[in-house]
């Protein structure tokens, strides 16, 4: 396996996690309101260290935040993001 055969098949795992992410939070009653955990436990995704888990699925989020996919309402809750 090649560096870019590597890079190029985390690319796509990255966009098959934020594919999940999108179709859970879709899948809920608007306005869909869902915490990390929530989240990572329904993908089971909430995995880590004792007292550090949930990095995973809370990563994801970020970068769906990043590329104004989710938007965090509140302090721990997530949702598709409202075009303004």
């Amino acid at each position: 396996m090649s560096r870019n055969t590597a890079y190029t098949r985390a690319q796509v795992a990255i966009a098959e996690l934020k594919a999940s992410v999108h179709e859970l939070l879709d899948l809920e009653p608007k306005p869909t309101l869902m915490t990390n955990a929530k989240i990572g436990r329904a993908l089971g995704i909430y995995q880590g260290h004792k007292g550090h888990e949930g990095h995973i699925s809370r990563t994801i989020l970020a970068l769906m935040e990043a590329d104004g996919t989710v938007e965090q309402v509140e302090r721990k809750t997530w949702r598709i993001r409202v075009s303004d």
